[in-house]
């Protein structure tokens, strides 16, 4: 018996990466997974690595800023599981610059996708949760539903040529103290986790290099600089970056019943405090 048996999670970019951590840990605590990433492999090779371990998964594939994702998103979960549970906001990359070198574009298309998005996801689901909240009280159940959104120390710190990157992060913060407010009288659970350094092919890329991944048609510059992560790992309490399954560990820590008193906070995971 898992602690999440028959939920059903959703989790934006979770082909790869930190997200697919995400899915596989809630999986391997019963819940059934709607599985998103911006390319059709990631996503459905997921699903099959999902399902060959005895989950429950489908797939919805695309831009969570497509104009019509959130509902396409909802539906997906409703249509094969008749509901929602868990929504994980964790669909991200960053297109970094200082501001004077900064384009409209690149301001536009981070904050779209790290605080547009999750909105808009939010929004579509929130008549399917309402309609579950209000059948479960009228029966006298108390059933908890949780909402993860994912910041970073970019947003409670700052980060140099991260303008664009550390305001939606912030605005996340926001979102989630605002919606944990909103959403309490459903007994929706809203909290965010803000990553530090977790290696990903995001960060583990050699910066120097010139590494990029294409996202929307963009090559997007990826990676850290190598000296930047040793000297990260020298004045970090823990002595290291973080890895995708500790990441996901935080957020599983706020989808567990456990956390069914906790609403409209933000943890920092990153191996020290911020």
């Amino acid at each position: 018996m898992g602690k999440l048996d028959g939920k059903v999670a959703l989790v934006t970019g979770s082909g790869r990466g930190i997200g697919q951590a995400i899915a596989m840990k809630l999986a391997s605590e019963g819940a059934r997974l709607v599985v998103n990433d911006l390319d059709a492999d990631p996503a459905h090779e997921t699903v099959e690595t999902l399902k060959k371990q005895g989950a429950d998964a489908v797939a919805c594939v695309g831009s969570v800023t497509a104009p019509d994702f959130a509902e396409r998103f909802i539906k997906t979960a409703v249509d094969n599981y008749g509901g929602i549970d868990i929504v994980v906001n964790n669909a991200g990359y960053t297109w970094d610059d200082v501001l004077q070198k900064m384009t409209d574009e690149q301001w536009h298309a981070i904050i779209d996708c790290h605080l547009g998005a999750p909105f808009r996801i939010l929004r579509a689901a929130y008549p399917v949760i309402k309609a579950k909240a209000q059948a479960e009280a009228a029966e006298g159940r108390e059933v908890f539903r949780k909402v993860v959104n994912i910041s970073s120390v970019s947003a409670l710190n700052g980060n140099p040529g991260q303008m664009n990157y550390s305001t939606a992060k912030a605005g996340v913060i926001g979102m989630t103290r605002t919606l944990s407010r909103e959403w309490g009288r459903l007994k929706v659970n809203v909290n965010a986790v803000a990553f530090g350094l977790i290696h990903t092919r995001m960060t583990t890329a050699d910066a120097k290099a010139g590494a990029t991944i294409k996202i929307e048609g963009r090559d997007i510059r990826v990676g850290v600089n190598p000296e930047i992560i040793k000297a990260h790992a020298q004045v970090t309490p823990l002595g290291r970056g973080g890895t995708p399954e500790e990441a996901a560990g935080s957020v599983y820590l706020f989808c567990s019943p456990e956390s069914n008193y906790i609403t409209g906070q933000t943890i920092a995971v990153a191996g020290g405090p911020q």
